[in-house]
C-alpha cells in the first residue's frame, strides 16, 4: 500500500534535502510535487487542498526558514500532517461495554465483510483473549451463511446457526440472546450488502442496529475502489451511526487514496486494514503515525517488533539463541524453521515493507519479493534431504545434490544456490553467537521504547 505515493514523495524531497536554506520558491516547488503525488494517489481534491495549505503555512514559518536542516524539518511537517489527516492515533475498539459487546459489520457486496468478520473474530480471540460468537444475517447472497460457518470452523470460533428463510432482524436478536445466555464476550453480526447503496439495504441496516444496539458499527470497504470507497463511506455514515472503518484489500492498493481521504471526508476513524485473502494474520490495527512513517520511506519498526513478538515462537527462538551461544552449529533444520517463521509473519514483503528505505527499491524488485514461490522451493529442497544431511550439510556432495534436486522437483543449480545461501547465514549466526545476542534480541524489545522521542527523520 502507498508504494507509488512513497516513491513520488521521496523524489520530491530529494531536492530539498540538498538545500542549505529553504525559500518560498523551493517550498512552492516541493508543494507542487506533493500536490501532484497526492492527486495521483487518488486522494480527494478537497483533502489535497487542505493538506497542502496546512503544510505551506507551517513550512513558511520562522522555525523552518531559519533551521540548519530545513529539508528534514519540512519532511517532519509533511509527516505530522499525514498523521493528522489519517486520525493522529489508533482508535481502538470499545470493548469496555457490558458483554456481549455487539459489533455490526456493514458495507457493499464484495467488500469482504464475511471474511473480515472472521479475521476480526480471530484477532479478538488471539489478541484480546475474548470469547467470540459470529452470526450471518445475509439471507440474500447464496452460501453466505455457509461461508461464515466454514470460516468459523477454520479458526475455531463459534457461529450461531441461521437460515435464509429467517428474517435478518430475528436472526440477530436470537444470536444476541444466545450470546447473553452462553456468556460470550463479543457478538459479531455479518450483514447483507448490495452492489450499490440503496434505501432497502440502509433500512435493513437501521433495523438491525435498532434491534441489537451495537457498540461498534464498522463500515467495511474495499481500499482498491479509491474515491468510490470515500463516497460510499460518507453515504453510510449519513444513514447509520458508524463508529469506524475497516479497509480491506489494502495490500493490493498501491495508491492509498482511500486511507488518506476517508477520515477527512467521513470523520470516521480507520480502525483496521485487511490484507490478503487468508483469515489468519490478515488484519492489522491501523496506526496513522506508523502509516505516515511508512509513506515517507522511514519504515515501521514498532509494528515489526510487535509482529515478531506476536508471531515468533519465543521458546524456539530462545533455544536457537542458547544453541548459538554454546557454539553449536546452525544447520539446515534451523534454516527451514527460519523460513517457516518468515512465512508465519506474512512473508518477506510483510517484513521488508516495515523497514526504512523500501520506497527506494524499484517496483520490479518489490514485485519479485512478493512472489512466495522461491521460499516454498527452498523449503521443498530441504524437505527432500535426509535428517543426517540437514544436520551435517557438508556431506551433501554431487550425487546427493542430484537426488535432492530430483526429489524436490528443482534443479541442481537451485540446490547449489540454497547451500551457498545457507553457508552465508551460518557465518552470520556464528558471529551473532559469539556476541551472545542471538535471535531473541527483537523479542525483548519494548515497542513503546522505540517511539520515545519519535522516529528519526533523514
Amino acid at each position: 500500500m502507498f508504494e507509488s505515493l512513497s516513491q513520488r514523495l521521496n523524489q520530491s524531497f530529494k531536492a530539498l534535502r540538498g538545500q542549505a536554506r529553504l525559500s518560498e520558491d523551493n517550498i512552492r516547488d516541493a508543494l507542487r510535487d506533493v500536490r501532484m503525488a497526492l492527486l495521483e494517489a487518488d486522494v480527494a481534491l478537497p483533502v489535497v487542498k487542505d493538506f497542502v495549505a496546512e503544510v505551506r503555512q507551517k513550512a513558511l514559518g520562522e522555525e523552518v526558514l531559519r533551521s540548519l536542516s530545513p529539508g528534514q524539518v519540512f519532511i517532519k511537517i509533511v509527516n505530522d500532517e499525514l498523521t493528522r489527516l489519517m486520525g493522529s492515533h489508533n482508535d481502538r475498539l470499545d470493548l469496555q461495554a457490558r458483554p456481549p459487546v455487539v459489533i455490526l459489520m456493514a458495507g457493499l457486496q464484495g467488500s469482504g465483510k464475511t471474511t473480515t468478520s472472521a479475521k476480526l473474530a480471530l484477532w479478538l480471540k488471539e489478541r484480546e483473549k475474548k470469547r467470540v460468537l459470529m452470526v450471518s444475517t445475509d439471507v440474500y447472497r447464496p452460501a453466505a451463511m455457509e461461508q461464515l460457518a466454514s470460516l468459523g470452523r477454520d479458526i475455531a470460533v463459534e457461529v450461531f446457526p441461521s437460515h435464509p428463510s429467517q428474517a435478518p432482524v430475528q436472526i440477530a436478536r436470537d444470536a444476541l440472546d444466545a450470546a447473553r445466555k452462553q456468556v460470550y464476550d463479543v457478538l459479531i453480526v455479518d450483514t447483507a450488502g448490495r452492489l450499490h447503496v440503496d434505501e432497502e439495504m440502509m433500512a435493513e441496516a437501521r433495523d438491525l442496529t435498532a434491534a441489537v444496539q451495537p457498540t461498534e458499527l464498522l463500515f467495511v470497504v474495499d481500499a482498491m475502489t479509491g474515491q468510490d470507497a470515500v463516497n460510499t463511506a460518507k453515504a453510510f455514515d449519513t444513514a447509520l451511526p458508524l463508529t469506524g472503518v475497516i479497509l480491506t484489500k489494502a495490500d493490493g492498493d498501491a495508491r492509498g487514496g482511500a486511507a488518506l481521504s476517508i477520515r477527512a471526508i467521513s470523520g470516521k476513524p480507520i480502525k483496521f486494514l485487511g490484507v490478503g485473502e487468508k483469515v489468519r494474520k490478515g488484519l492489522e490495527a491501523f496506526h496513522p503515525e506508523r502509516m505516515a512513517s511508512r509513506i515517507l520511506g522511514m519504515g515501521d519498526i514498532v509494528s515489526l517488533v510487535e509482529q515478531v513478538q506476536q508471531e515468533v515462537d519465543v521458546e524456539q527462538a530462545q533455544r536457537m539463541t542458547d544453541k548459538l551461544r554454546k557454539g553449536k552449529g546452525f544447520d539446515l533444520e534451523d534454516f527451514r524453521e527460519q523460513l517457516r517463521q518468515v512465512e508465519r509473519m506474512g512473508g518477506l514483503t510483510s517484513i521488508l515493507d516495515k523497514l526504512p528505505g523500501m520506497s527506494e527499491i524499484p517496483s520490479e524488485a518489490q514485485e519479485a519479493l512478493q512472489d512466495k514461490k522461491p521460499m516454498r522451493r527452498l523449503e521443498a529442497i530441504i524437505n527432500s534431504m535426509t535428517m543426517e544431511e540437514r544436520r551435517h550439510p557438508e556431506i551433501i556432495k554431487a550425487s546427493r545434490r542430484r537426488r535432492i534436486a530430483a526429489g524436490s522437483g528443482t534443479t541442481v543449480a537451485e540446490v547449489n544456490k540454497l547451500l551457498k545461501q545457507f553457508e552465508m547465514m551460518q557465518k552470520m549466526f556464528k558471529k551473532m553467537g559469539k556476541g551472545g545476542k542471538g535471535l531473541g534480541r527483537l523479542l525483548g524489545m519494548n515497542p513503546r521504547n522505540l517511539m520515545k522521542g519519535g522516529m528519526p527523520f533523514q
